[in-house]
């Protein structure tokens, strides 16, 4: 594991990794363990989101609605741009999920000198996301989010997923950059699918 995580690394560099897939696919569980993996720096779309809407007292999420395209470049964008996050590697977490806005990560990450090195989908049923959010909703264990509480919020947040980000990892893979991981199994071996495919791709491009 060690061996590959160190091609991984290094092919990486100070590039970045944006992870997607639906509602309670484990997007943000993951992508903080790989960041650590690697010593990159984990940054997701939703969390800038939620405490920009605090800040704002707007809540255009709330419903399950994805933001508009203007705030999405107002909000979140810049962060790829901080200088504290120069010469670092960064794991994404759902930047950019309205098709169209992908080609503007890519210009802003290229620009900031964080190429996106791939795109990582975990892929996982729509009814495994209902199991998964009846069992959160029992524990009480998603904090204070109205998004996680709600099953017709829940059921918004998918359409969206579907006519929105969809087209996205289409794009991505179309473009070669598309990994595709089976998120419907325990967060070890997810996470171990991960490394591996990221290794594969590692290797073909450094070989």
């Amino acid at each position: 594991m060690e061996e590959k995580i160190d091609t991984i690394k290094k092919w990486l560099g100070y590039g970045s990794i944006n992870i997607f897939g639906l509602p309670m696919s484990g997007k943000d569980t993951q992508g903080v363990k790989l960041a650590e993996t690697l010593n990159a720096k984990f940054l997701s779309s939703g969390m800038i989101i939620r405490a920009m809407e605090k800040e704002t007292e707007n809540n255009y999420s709330e419903n399950g609605n994805l933001i508009p395209t203007n705030l999405f470049y107002e909000w979140v964008l810049p962060y790829l741009e901080r200088k504290d996050l120069f010469e670092t590697p960064l794991i994404l977490s759902s930047i950019g999920r309205w098709f169209g806005e992908e080609n503007q990560v890519m210009s802003i990450a290229s620009g900031a000198g964080h190429d996106i090195k791939a795109v990582i989908s975990l892929d996982i049923p729509e009814n495994e996301v209902i199991n998964r959010f009846n069992t959160a909703k029992t524990l009480n264990d998603r904090g204070d989010r109205k998004d996680d509480d709600n099953l017709e919020i829940m059921k918004t947040r998918l359409k969206e997923y579907r006519e929105k980000t969809i087209p996205v990892l289409r794009h991505y893979e179309d473009l070669g950059l598309l990994i595709k991981v089976n998120g419907n199994q325990s967060r070890e071996d997810v996470f171990n699918e991960i490394v591996e495919k990221l290794y594969e791709k590692a290797s073909e491009s450094l070989s």
